[in-house]
């Protein structure tokens, strides 16, 4: 599974990128307000300073909700670099300009994804990666992980390339479960990813090898 790292904080992305798994970055326009990014330009030269960073892919989303305006700007943002996927919402005008990019080459990740009908929808259109909420479908008592499963299955019945970024990830646990049902990707706060480091046996079994080296050094 390919571990994504979702925030739009450099110092973040570079901690992750020097752990040695980081396989790519997810922002949005809500994470890169969050770090006080704002106005094209600024948006525009952040997304180069993160793909400098990271190997992977990044996922950088359009704004527009009509076709036109969402190939206007998904074809400015494919230009940026080479590992720029352009991240389009799953709407009706969405789904047609994912298609166009299928057609013209061009990586896509179709977000706000809540329902299997959506993700089929999708992978039809070719997108690159599908990014189901899982956390957001947590938040409303529906289980996140049980979507997951669901588009796991359909995929693999017809045999569909897109790969599933199990997106909203709010927690270690997550990542250990969306492992189990086989998400190809998995994009969340770097706590959910540096989790997976710890167990408490870890670190007493650790503070006695050390205990012990002590005694006879």
């Amino acid at each position: 599974m390919k571990f994504f790292i979702d925030t739009a904080n450099l110092d973040q992305i570079k901690e992750a990128q020097d752990l040695g798994v980081l396989d790519g970055v997810t922002t949005n326009p809500s994470l890169m307000a969050k770090e006080g990014i704002t106005g094209k330009e600024n948006i525009i030269e952040h997304y180069k300073k993160i793909c400098d960073i990271v190997t992977g892919d990044v996922s950088a989303e359009v704004i527009s909700t009509d076709f036109e305006g969402i190939i206007k700007e998904g074809e400015e943002l494919a230009k940026l670099h080479d590992q720029i996927i352009v991240k389009v919402p799953m709407i009706k005008e969405g789904v047609k300009a994912i298609k166009y990019f299928s057609d013209k080459g061009i990586k896509t990740n179709c977000t706000l994804v809540f329902s299997v009908g959506q993700a089929l929808l999708a992978a039809k259109a070719g997108a690159t990666y599908v990014s189901p909420f899982i956390g957001r479908l947590d938040d409303i008592s529906t289980d996140g992980l049980n979507l997951i499963a669901e588009i796991r299955l359909v995929y693999d019945n017809y045999g569909f390339d897109t790969q599933i970024l199990a997106a909203s990830v709010r927690h270690t646990m997550h990542v250990i479960d969306c492992a189990k049902i086989g998400a190809d990707v998995m994009t969340g706060p770097l706590s959910s990813i540096e989790g997976l480091l710890k167990h408490p046996l870890t670190d007493i079994g650790l503070a006695k090898f050390l205990a012990d080296y002590k005694k006879g050094n």
